[in-house]
């Protein structure tokens, strides 16, 4: 019988969120680790439109790539135990809960790590370290360098915008917190909003750079919870742009 196939790269905080999705489920999966930076033309020949992960491919053939689709689409496939309370006004809460942990706070991790990628020769080896399972880091490390600025634009990981993502970084905190106390996220077992927040708050505490900011708050307790393990990303911004606890 054909099984679901979840194509991913490592680090990618919303590949963790859509395995933690099939977990609740009780889904069983194959998970199919891709190059990072190579990724893109394999998903094209696995029969994918988009060049992103996460990418799953149902048993019925059909493949959905981004975090939210493929919420839904695990809907679709299992109702149950559902990703989403059945309160109505619960579960809209939950959608919107959903959409900005997606759509606001799931790109300021990936534009800390890519300006990381882009600027410091020792981040890329420590990727290509532990993030991909090319032998030769500092090798590989300078083959990255030509890539990673490109992809460090693709995400808007510039100066200015990574100076704007760190201030309002407290203020994105704060959300998280406010959604906790308000028992929109949570819950036990975690739904589809909690582990696309918790995604991002988790690779935020594990980044050196900013996890003084996360560390003592109700969305640290949260995170560690629902993904209790994550790389450890070492520093890579200037004095000047590393924020304050």
């Amino acid at each position: 019988m054909p099984q679901i196939r979840l194509y991913g790269i490592a680090l990618s905080h919303p590949v963790v969120a859509v395995r933690g999705m099939l977990d609740v489920k009780g889904l069983p999966y194959r998970y199919v680790e891709l190059l990072a930076g190579m990724h893109p033309p394999a998903l094209l020949a696995a029969g994918f439109r988009g060049v992103t992960v996460p990418a799953l491919k149902l048993p019925d053939g059909r493949r959905v790539q981004g975090s939210l689709a493929i919420a839904q689409a695990l809907e679709e496939v299992a109702p149950e135990p559902s990703l989403y309370p059945s309160d109505p006004s619960a579960r809209r809460a939950a959608h919107d809960a959903e959409q900005w942990g997606e759509a606001t706070l799931q790109p300021v991790p990936r534009r800390i790590i890519r300006w990381g990628l882009a600027h410091r020769f020792s981040q890329r080896r420590w990727f290509a370290d532990v993030g991909t399972p090319l032998p030769a880091p500092a090798v590989t490390a300078v083959l990255m360098s030509p890539l990673a600025p490109l992809f460090a634009r693709q995400v808007g990981a510039t100066e200015a915008g990574l100076r704007r993502d760190l201030a309002q970084l407290p203020g994105l905190l704060d959300e998280v917190d406010r959604l906790l106390a308000a028992g929109v996220i949570g819950g036990d077992p975690p739904g589809a909003a909690d582990v696309q927040i918790a995604c991002s708050v988790r690779m935020l505490l594990a980044t050196d750079d900013v996890a003084a900011l996360v560390s003592g708050r109700p969305a640290e307790a949260f995170a560690r919870r629902v993904i209790p393990d994550y790389w450890q990303i070492p520093a890579a911004l200037p004095p000047g742009l590393r924020p304050a606890a």
